[in-house]
């Protein structure tokens, strides 16, 4: 297949380039001109690949631009959302212009003949929960961020049927891995105690969900070759109280450093719990989540100590 990924050089998008490529198929990545993370894409091409990505440098205000070097693609990934930091979340001006400019890729991915968009929306959609969270549950979105992904999916799944797409609206959950913002509380914690320094956190008592970005990126592909139309969870199966994860990643790091609770604020959603519920996209696609996550941390830990070798 030939598949169009904008965001290419995102924490998803790039993986989610990889897995694309590893699988044979050929990629059409957007990445923002001149985009200062353009070197984690290119990490993560694999050898002998090359022939089959072709990297595009167009801002998804003009995407309309890619059906001069696109004849015609299959399927469309859009994981291409400016503001996703803290700082940015609730700002509706900056959530909102994502709104347009995804819905412009909406309408070029139909103009190259796609029969899928698969667009990569946030828990943040459902706002603040506190039982467990199916594609069903309602969407009550504290952020500008979270209201701004469930205002372009309500709108483009129906710009999608009347383009005679399929569309696919992912509710990623929390992820993990080698990749993301160094200042991400996973990559704050391990940096700081593998130096013996101290981690200053919230009360973390919610339930809490983390799951690793190879998995993230391996639903994606289920669900571009195998899912439906509609929305999917993507998530861990591995659930339980935050500590839990905080204690568990404090011991891989050898116990090294220091931590208290209660002294961090919460964030712009609030104090979610994180309890997703993943049945339908196993259903239906058959993909489960393979990284356990001292697998997850273990990884990133080897390759801090690698990098600073």
């Amino acid at each position: 297949m030939r598949i169009v990924v904008t965001g290419a050089t995102s924490f998803i998008g790039a993986v989610t380039v990889r897995k694309l490529l590893e699988a044979g198929n050929r990629v059409d990545a957007v990445v923002r001109p001149g985009s200062a993370n353009m070197s984690k894409l290119y990490e993560q091409i694999p050898a002998g690949s090359e022939g089959n990505l072709q990297v595009l440098e167009i801002n998804l205000h003009s995407i309309e631009e890619i059906c001069a070097h696109v004849p015609a693609a299959d399927g469309w990934i859009h994981t291409g959302w400016d503001g996703a930091g803290s700082e940015n979340r609730m700002k509706r001006e900056v959530q909102q212009a994502n709104v347009i400019q995804s819905l412009k890729a909406v309408h070029a991915a139909a103009a190259l003949g796609c029969k899928k968009f698969l667009f990569t929306g946030s828990q943040a959609e459902y706002g603040v929960c506190h039982s467990l969270i199916t594609e069903e549950t309602p969407c009550n979105p504290v952020s500008e961020y979270g209201k701004a992904k469930v205002d372009f999916g309500t709108q483009a799944r129906t710009l999608c049927e009347s383009l005679g797409m399929d569309y696919i609206h992912t509710r990623i959950f929390s992820v993990y891995g080698p990749g993301d913002h160094p200042w991400s509380l996973v990559e704050t914690c391990l940096r700081t105690w593998s130096e013996g320094g101290e981690m200053k956190l919230g009360e973390c008592t919610q339930k809490w969900n983390y799951l690793y970005i190879e998995d993230t990126a391996s639903a994606l592909l289920h669900l571009l070759t195998k899912g439906n139309a509609g929305v999917y969870n993507i998530a861990s199966a591995d659930i339980r109280v935050f500590r839990e994860y905080i204690e568990e990643m404090y011991e891989l790091c050898g116990r090294k450093g220091s931590f208290v609770y209660g002294q961090r604020p919460q964030n712009a959603e609030g104090p979610a719990n994180l309890m997703a519920d993943i049945s339908k996209i196993c259903s239906d696609t058959g993909w489960r989540p393979t990284t356990s996550f001292s697998e997850g941390i273990n990884e990133l830990l080897y390759r801090m100590r690698k990098e600073a070798s």
